[in-house]
């Protein structure tokens, strides 16, 4: 499996240097995984300075992002509204950190009972996109299938007492919808591994987690070394989801040779538009080389 901390610290020296992150644009799923790489590297090599850029990104995404209640998708215009699977990593994120500074974890389990019942329907499902207020669904959207998923794995994970309600209704969303849950997509996939990692030995993740590495086998496409799409799209690509989905596959401990060939392709791929340079496609190389603390 990658684990190039030199290779990561070049790509944040070059992200710092062109503005692209941390000091670039706030955008909540990026920033997540940001602030986890740079906890990570905080244990890896002993440096708190690393801490401490971890605590400017959350205070600026509180500052640029955050609303009376839950928190912006993204800075730029059109990223208005709430997503709940961004919410659901940041909370992750905020977990992370407070296992080092406990005034993070207060925040956390409040911002969590804060926007669940704006995002959940209980016995029904979990609303995908929020107005920004949260006042209502953010049309045309309607449920997420990975949503109840991503929420019971985090609030159990952030603290299983205090969210206990909370976790009995995305529990019993889980059950209802993890037999025939059908995922196609490379990061939904990629995501769903990571969520199963935590709790493998429960029959909803070894279910998915099974379900998730066959589907992704038909998504191989090698050479040159890179998962589709989805199984119809052979010649579609992203490079950050394939960074999504090697993360989700050294959670699962599975296909060291294949995350070892993508990062490897990734490296001269260009595709010729905003995700050459867009934070999310190196926050996530960043990730895919060192998950860290995503494990």
């Amino acid at each position: 499996m990658p684990h190039d901390i030199d290779h990561v610290l070049a790509k944040l020296d070059w992200m710092s240097r062109e503005h692209i992150w941390p000091n670039g644009l706030r955008y909540l799923w990026t920033d997540a995984f940001g602030v986890g790489l740079l906890l990570s590297l905080r244990d890896e090599l002993g440096d708190d300075r690393f801490l401490d850029q971890a605590q400017w990104v959350t205070s600026e995404v509180d500052r640029v992002l955050g609303r009376s209640r839950g928190i912006r998708i993204g800075e730029e215009a059109d990223r208005d509204g709430q997503y709940y699977h961004y919410l659901a990593m940041w909370l992750f994120a905020l977990w992370r950190l407070g296992q080092i500074r406990p005034e993070y974890h207060a925040r956390a389990v409040e911002l969590a009972r804060s926007i669940h019942p704006r995002f959940v329907i209980p016995r029904v499902g979990v609303q995908w996109k929020m107005l920004e207020d949260l006042s209502g669904p953010y049309p045309p959207y309607g449920l997420g299938a990975l949503d109840p998923f991503h929420g019971m794995v985090v609030y159990r994970l952030l603290d299983a007492d205090a969210l206990a309600g909370e976790i009995a209704q995305m529990r019993e969303l889980v059950e209802q919808s993890y037999p025939r849950l059908h995922v196609t997509q490379d990061l939904g996939l990629g995501m769903l591994l990571w969520m199963s990692h935590f709790f493998p030995r429960e029959p909803w993740a070894v279910t998915i987690g099974k379900r998730s590495l066959a589907t992704l086998d038909a998504m191989w496409i090698d050479p040159p070394g890179y998962f589709c799409r989805e199984p119809s799209l052979r010649h579609v690509k992203f490079a950050f989801t394939n960074y999504g989905v090697s993360i989700g596959l050294q959670a699962a401990n599975a296909h060291g040779p294949r995350v070892e060939k993508l990062n490897r392709f990734f490296q001269t791929y260009r595709s010729g538009d905003e995700y050459d340079t867009n934070a999310i496609t190196h926050v996530m190389e960043c990730c895919s080389w060192f998950p860290g603390q995503l494990l």
